[in-house]
């Protein structure tokens, strides 16, 4: 049985969709990080980065979506790339493509955007065109090819569904509109009954959804510290 530590964000979406795709038996314990649930000494030490998602799989420990989903694929002999080095290595390239670009590059719009204490127009400027910019090459890329890895539906796909999910909040109100390939995509997967599944997690669990003065302590925990403090 995976025990799978889950929020409502973006990144646990991703290996929800995965294990209600494959069948995988999973139970969740929920972490609420506007309550500080993250940064307990019990979750740092199963995530020291305090971070969700986290899985723990019969004793393997395992943390950051991208490489959850991936670990999955390969211990569930499901949703992989076609079985050719060409495959795997556009499976890999996307994948980190995924972790490193479009995450976090979506993830700073949305914070310089939303919610810093003061609007920095030079951080709005520059992570808001990184973030499009990473959404256009993916755009790109379905415009070629129904799926990130070819014609084959893998854990790419259901790793770029956590972000594609929300684009309109990360890039603006009608952002899918100029992304059309994307938004095909997205559409798709909404449209499986295991992404149906994975989001109706958030109506079976009890989160906090006030973004308060606490809140803001638990998600930014750099604000009123020096550089290096910990």
């Amino acid at each position: 049985m995976i025990t799978f530590y889950w929020n409502a964000a973006p990144n646990p979406a991703k290996v929800a969709l995965f294990l209600e795709e494959s069948g995988l038996p999973y139970g969740i314990v929920a972490v609420d990080t506007r309550k500080g649930e993250q940064h307990s000494d019990v979750y740092k030490a199963i995530n020291p980065n305090a971070k969700v998602p986290a899985i723990v799989d019969d004793g393997v420990v395992l943390f950051d979506s991208n490489a959850i989903v991936l670990y999955l694929a390969e211990k569930s002999g499901q949703f992989l790339p076609p079985a050719t080095a060409q495959g795997r290595a556009d499976a890999l390239s996307w994948l980190m493509f995924i972790a490193s670009g479009i995450g976090p590059y979506s993830g700073q719009a949305v914070h310089f955007n939303r919610y810093a204490p003061e609007k920095i127009a030079y951080a709005i400027e520059r992570y808001d065109f990184e973030a499009w910019r990473h959404w256009n090459i993916v755009n790109d890329r379905l415009a070629r090819q129904r799926y990130m890895v070819g014609d084959q539906y893998t854990f790419v796909d259901m790793a770029l569904w956590g972000w594609a999910r929300v684009v309109g909040a990360v890039l603006g109100d009608g952002a899918l509109d100029k992304l059309p390939h994307v938004k095909r995509l997205a559409d798709e997967i909404n449209a499986r009954p295991a992404a149906q599944r994975a989001e109706a997690l958030k109506s079976r669990y009890e989160l906090k959804t006030e973004m308060d003065a606490d809140a803001r302590r638990a998600f930014f925990p750099h604000a009123g510290q020096g550089a290096g403090k910990a």
